[in-house]
């Protein structure tokens, strides 16, 4: 049977880092105590980042990879009120893996202005995508608002996305990083930003709504 190669040092840091950051928050997690967890000496870890704003901007890379397919919308059709709950379920994901990030947020842009220009960036397109995918579906009759309510409403689907995770952690503290627990709060945050949209929803949308949401809120 053939052996997979070993994972280099680096691969290594990032994915113990992404862990200690979304376990215990990126402001309590030293580059110390990422070196003592993987065994290894302060120097081998600054051989591969010169300290921990590296790590975090490591990784906010592969967040910004990971995220950039998901911020477009699917061509040549029209939209369907599916295609916005999966594609929020499938941001959820995302955020939730990156999730130190969102929940640390105000305190790493304060302190990261790499970090500040790219997160302003991808907020500006998750606007973006969130206006095309309102307008769409007001095209299509499947949704009720006037051209001056869509921008709004766009705007209140990104706040509430961004700051959903930080509302779950104030709420639900000791039971944040539960495995139960996540797959829970991933599907309330698509739900709270979809319910902004339901009451512009036709008749056929709400019915759908309504089917969609029973599903994923099921216990």
């Amino acid at each position: 049977m053939e052996r997979k190669p070993p994972r280099r040092t680096r691969e290594r840091i990032l994915d113990l880092s992404l862990r200690l950051f979304n376990d215990l928050g990126e402001p309590n997690v030293t580059t110390s105590a990422i070196a003592d967890e993987m065994n290894i000496s302060p120097g081998n870890l600054y051989y591969h980042f010169r300290n921990k704003d590296d790590i975090v901007n490591a990784l906010f890379e592969q967040f910004e990879r990971e995220i950039d397919h998901l911020l477009t919308l699917p061509p040549g059709r029209p939209i369907e009120f599916e295609d916005a709950w999966l594609f929020l379920h499938l941001l959820f994901e995302s955020i939730w893996r990156y999730r130190f990030v969102y929940r640390d947020l105000n305190d790493l842009l304060s302190r990261n202005r790499r970090l500040e220009m790219h997160f302003r960036s991808i907020v500006a397109r998750k606007q973006q995508v969130a206006h095309q995918l309102c307008a769409a579906l007001a095209d299509s009759r499947r949704l009720h608002a006037e051209a001056h309510e869509i921008e709004p409403l766009a705007t209140n689907m990104v706040v509430v996305a961004t700051y959903w995770l930080s509302f779950e952690y104030v709420s639900n503290a000791r039971q944040f990083n539960d495995p139960v627990f996540q797959n829970r709060a991933m599907a309330r945050g698509a739900y709270q930003v979809l319910v902004l949209i339901a009451p512009y929803l036709s008749d056929e949308g709400r019915t759908l709504f309504t089917r969609l949401a029973s599903e994923y809120l099921k216990d």
